[in-house]
């Protein structure tokens, strides 16, 4: 699968679509690969504030458990319910279906700080060297 150009990527393996002050937040398809067939999913309630790089979930795949971090601050505003419900959407569909959080930004600027498309593919291809 391709890295989508439109999204931006943190070193975690999560990637951010921002749209009109909202991140919507997912795992990366290169993630999901590495971690195998997700069976559970526990997400951040909606309401609670983070700082960047704190933990907003888990990830349990048949291989292991795995912490979300969250990339950018700010508020949960909506978490994908269908994702906790039908964890394989995070394999069939990372950069669509299989979204996991939506957040009010604190700072747009933190965005900025993300990897594009074309460093997330090299960070990427180091890891499997």
């Amino acid at each position: 699968m391709a890295t989508p150009t439109n999204l931006r990527y943190s070193e975690d393996h999560v990637w951010v679509l921002l749209e009109n002050g909202i991140a919507t937040i997912g795992l990366t398809d290169h993630a999901q690969k590495q971690l195998g067939e997700i069976v559970f999913v526990e997400l951040s309630e909606v309401g609670k504030v983070h700082a960047r790089h704190e933990e907003i979930g888990t990830v349990e795949s048949v291989k292991a458990v795995s912490e979300l971090f969250i990339p950018v601050s700010g508020e949960v505003v909506e978490r994908n319910e269908a994702a906790t419900d039908d964890p394989e959407l995070l394999n069939d569909d990372p950069y669509g279906e299989g979204w996991l959080v939506k957040i009010k930004l604190s700072d747009s600027k933190e965005v900025d700080a993300l990897l594009d498309a074309a460093a997330y593919d090299k960070l990427c291809n180091a890891e499997n060297e």
